[in-house]
């Protein structure tokens, strides 16, 4: 490997909606490749890049995984492929953003039976905002409803003109193996043996035509990407030289997605996948330099892949193994990195030592003499690194911008089964955490309650499971309590408490009279001193005030934080003897809950605004049940073949609505959400609400 360039690296993701077959793919290349010796299987548990225990129970891809291999281009040179697999489920979303930040090809599978689902448009969707190069793959032609006319259709009015038909197959269905490729404008007859091989063919004459036009289709797709090319290809002058650097421009700019056919499951389709990257792809010396923030500039300096200047590495993946710790996976940007290096993490500005740079394919991990810039690797025991931080020179420290990660969507209450086990807990969640960036967890003083939050309840379900299997931890969880508010909606004029007691020797003596207002939403609290002549001196003033803050935090209906109110202390007494802090804290927390309970109160509920992306055919079935959960609908928009929702949600009615919107849509329906405002509680649920409560404590205090 020494002897590898930049210009021979290809960076590639698989990505797609789950099911389309991306953990196969990778498999058919590394089989392909001589990297294995069998072709693995999802049914078995045995593929490389699916090796996690959860991810075998389940058959799914939870994590992403990062594999490479070595194939050989049209010119003879090794090229060196770097994988990462993907997981297809939305509630793993920010494994694709993490290995689309550092990967510049994305395969994107569509299978050719379902076409475009929803985790095919957001997969598109992420590539369009880091500027992946798409080659785009129909999966599954041998299956029996295979449609690969309906599917490019599907693709073509979602993705845009830039489409092109690269291949296009012959008997598509049960037994596929015939493709045409219009590129090398030669029929591949494919041995559906698992090995991949095929035999090139002279195009049939009844295929003849159809070959043409989709040639003649993509060589105007690759000229409207220059004035020049267009020119000369309206003159017939166009080369195969200008179809072959039109061809690789069209891939890096985003100017072409050219379509290709596959049934990876046979291995069919893999080879020409292959031979396509390493002729078309851009390698990482090809594509845009990445900036990067200089710490002692504050500017913005573009990180060429030069391979004689100061490393800069860029972490977009932690993964904690046990008995080895956490491996960090990078992309080296410049300069290459060897063993033993010191470099600093200019997040932190911490001195890390690379003991160890390792290739990996899935859990396979290999010692490595360097990692030159454009490459993909991983080092394992870093003191204090973690995803999305830079590691560089310590002459010129520099700061790649963070993958963007989603908004979490779910929200979950845990607590410890066993006593003693909340600092093993908070470790655990604290470790998943730095795996994986979108799940978040934090303690949440008004409800009292440990909260996690993921991207659905896969995502949370798999967190719980991995805490029971690795580290032995039971957990329960509920649904979190919700954060109502209490306020007022009007003035409760001159409430008066006088806090009198006397048991013999000093007694207590506290006498105030406020005046309770509703303020703004939003505005919080505002305490007004009015009092004049000193009927409460000024040092029993502060007293007064903490006692109603206080009583604002434990509140008054429910037990839920006062917001919004403001409360005038106007007048009030004391006695020279009996008169202390305390008793002024007590008439003022009686004359506040007294004032309260006379001003119009009310409960407030926090209310999300959701955004919620289905196919058409659901549409009343969704709309529907946001009317059922007191939702407001804002606006109705389309993207592509999706319908989006805009809404306002109350937090309490969302209980379980990531399992009920898979189940209107037949599991092709996601949603976004975030906090918007606090609204009035309804009185008949408030009613039941305050009732709920005061039931509760009777019990309590039984």
């Amino acid at each position: 490997m020494a002897e590898l360039k930049t210009e021979q690296i290809r960076n590639i993701s698989l990505i797609g909606h789950g099911g389309s077959g991306k953990t196969i793919l990778s498999e058919g290349i590394l089989y392909t490749t001589g990297v294995t010796n069998r072709f693995g299987s999802i049914e078995e548990g045995n593929t490389v890049s699916d090796f996690n225990k959860d991810e075998i129970e389940k058959q799914i891809s939870i994590n992403l995984s990062l594999m490479n291999t070595m194939w050989k281009n049209s010119k003879g040179e090794k090229i060196k492929i770097n994988i990462i697999d993907t997981p297809g489920f939305m509630d793993f979303v920010g494994e694709v953003k993490a290995a689309l930040k550092v990967t510049d090809i994305s395969v994107l599978l569509v299978d050719a039976f379902k076409g475009i689902e929803v985790g095919t448009e957001s997969s598109f969707k992420f590539t369009k905002e880091n500027g992946n190069g798409v080659i785009i793959a129909i999966n599954k032609l041998d299956t029996e409803n295979a449609n690969f006319d309906d599917v490019v259709k599907q693709v073509r009015d979602l993705f845009g003109p830039e489409v092109a038909i690269a291949q296009f197959p012959v008997n598509q269905g049960m037994g596929f193996h015939i493709i045409v490729d219009v590129i090398k404008m030669k029929q591949l007859n494919f041995n559906p043996n698992k090995k991949g091989e095929f035999v090139e063919e002279e195009i049939p004459a009844e295929l003849k035509e159809k070959a043409d036009i989709y040639r003649q289709n993509l060589i105007e797709a690759i000229a409207s990407e220059d004035e020049v090319l267009m020119e000369k290809f309206f003159d017939g002058a166009l080369t195969e030289e200008d179809i072959r650097n039109g061809l690789k421009r069209g891939l890096l700019e985003r100017k072409l997605f050219p379509v290709f056919c596959t049934a990876v499951h046979n291995n069919i389709g893999v080879r020409t996948l292959l031979d396509f990257i390493c002729d078309y792809g851009p390698s990482p010396a090809d594509v845009k330099p990445v900036k990067a923030k200089s710490k002692n500039s504050n500017n913005y300096l573009e990180i060429k892949p030069d391979l004689n200047a100061e490393p800069v590495l860029f972490v977009f993946k932690t993964m904690s193994e046990r008995n080895v710790g956490e491996f960090s996976y990078f992309r080296v940007y410049s300069g290459k990195v060897t063993a033993g290096m010191d470099l600093i993490n200019a997040n932190t500005d911490k001195i890390e030592r690379l003991s160890t740079v390792y290739s990996l394919n899935g859990k396979e991990r290999k010692e490595i003499e360097e990692a030159i810039c454009g490459d993909l690797a991983a080092v394992v025991k870093l003191k204090d690194t973690h995803t999305n931080n830079t590691i560089c020179a310590k002459s010129n420290p520099v700061l790649i911008d963070p993958i963007i990660f989603p908004e979490p969507n779910m929200t979950l209450a845990i607590y410890p089964k066993r006593k003693g086990d909340e600092d093993k807990m908070a470790t655990s969640l604290h470790s998943f955490h730095e795996e994986d960036p979108t799940f978040l967890v934090n303690y949440d003083a008004d409800i009292s309650q440990t909260l996690i939050h993921g991207q659905g309840e896969i995502h949370l379900n798999t967190i719980i499971n991995r805490m029971k299997s690795k580290y032995n931890l039971d957990v329960d969880v509920v649904e979190p309590k919700i954060p109502y508010r209490e306020t007022i909606k009007s003035v409760a004029k001159d409430v008066e408490y006088k806090h009198k007691k006397q048991t013999g020797g000093r007694g207590q003596y506290g006498h105030v009279v406020i005046t309770l207002e509703p303020l703004p939403r939003g505005q919080g609290f505002e305490f007004v001193d009015e009092i004049v002549g000193g009927v409460i001196p000024n040092r029993f003033i502060p007293a007064v005030e903490k006692g109603i803050v206080e009583t604002m935090a434990n509140g008054v209906l429910i037990g839920s934080k006062v917001v919004d109110v403001r409360v005038r202390l106007t007048f009030g007494s004391y006695h020279t003897v009996d008169s202390d802090e305390l008793s002024f804290k007590l008439a003022a927390t009686m004359a506040f809950k007294k004032g309260f309970k006379e001003a119009n109160p009310v409960l407030l509920e926090p209310i999300y605004e959701v955004d919620i992306k289905f196919p058409e055919e659901f549409m009343g079935a969704v709309s529907g049940d946001v009317s059922s959960r007191r939702g407001r609908i804002l606006g109705m928009e389309s993207e592509g073949r999706l319908q989006v929702i805009k809404c306002h949600l109350p937090l309490s009615e969302m209980s379980g609505y990531s399992s009920r919107l898979r189940s209107l849509t037949q599991g092709r329906g996601t949603y976004s959400r975030k906090f918007s405002h606090y609204e009035e509680v309804p009185k008949e649920i408030e009613s039941k609400i305050i009732s709920e409560y005061e039931k509760r404590k009777a019990e309590e205090n039984k």
